[in-house]
């Protein structure tokens, strides 16, 4: 291999440096960052139940054609292998934009609450966290959900495993909250976003309206996996991971990005 002169290769990292320095200006300054790049899953880690971290059985999680897809072509059944897959990096206040949609059909022995069902997990556990067998990560999931062609079913709902939430002042246990989203049937894009300000409020919103807001997520101390994260007493959640779900029935993302909040 022939190397380069070393006023280009001093050159070559200077420039480098001051790529990533750019980019960390721009996130500083709130502009959107790309969580997925299009090409790969750089930056995520796998974890299904079952399996050891990064163990991503049947390449359950794949890109392909710019599009991040989670699929079941290599399952015979489900089987209970909920997946998640978690971005590397945790954060406590920011905007997060997700296009999804439904394909296909569920695989069989996915549960039947599970159809055209996912879901964006916020102020999570760490992947490396999680035990083998567990089915989700402590954290609360934006709730997605698909039209099966008729009636009414919200997406953007909130469910909260092995935590709870805040709403109208209210401590609210119940694990599953709907909320006043439009149904969406087919196999359309859809875009969601959630608005995560620390300790302080969570908003839901779709095609520019909230649907959904809650406030002062926290540890449920009698989850017992919840139990092992509470420190010095708090139960409060101020940031986290964030990761993607795997409940059996196929979907594809084509969008995850982040704008950071100033604390």
């Amino acid at each position: 291999m022939r190397r380069l002169p070393k006023t280009v290769s001093v050159m070559l990292l200077f420039l480098i440096a001051a790529t990533a320095t750019w980019a960390e200006e721009r996130a500083g300054k709130g502009e959107w960052i790309q969580l997925f790049n299009g090409k790969n899953m750089e930056g995520w880690e796998v974890k299904i139940k079952g399996y050891d971290l990064n163990d991503n059985f049947g390449q359950t999680f794949r890109v392909e054609d710019g599009v991040l897809k989670v699929a079941y072509d290599a399952y015979d059944r489900f089987d209970g292998r909920f997946g998640h897959l978690f971005y590397h990096q945790p954060f406590s206040n920011y905007v997060l934009r997700v296009e999804y949609r439904f394909v296909g059909d569920q695989v069989p022995g996915g549960p039947g609450w599970a159809f055209r069902n996912s879901g964006i997990m916020a102020h999570g556990q760490s992947a490396e966290s999680m035990r083998k067998d567990q089915d989700f990560p402590v954290s609360i999931e934006v709730q997605l959900l698909g039209g099966g062609g008729s009636g009414t079913r919200t997406t953007a709902n909130v469910c909260t495993p092995g935590t709870h939430i805040v709403m109208d002042g209210e401590l609210v246990t119940r694990h599953c909250n709907s909320s006043r989203s439009k149904t969406y049937h087919g196999d359309q894009w859809v875009t969601v976003e959630i608005e995560v300000r620390g300790n302080k409020s969570i908003k839901h919103v779709m095609d520019g309206e909230t649907v959904l807001e809650y406030t002062h997520p926290q540890l449920d101390e009698k989850d017992g996996d919840a139990s092992k994260l509470i420190k010095d007493g708090d139960k409060m959640l101020y940031g986290g991971s964030i990761s993607l779900q795997s409940e059996s029935h196929p979907i594809e993302f084509r969008k995850v990005e982040l704008r950071k909040l100033e604390d």
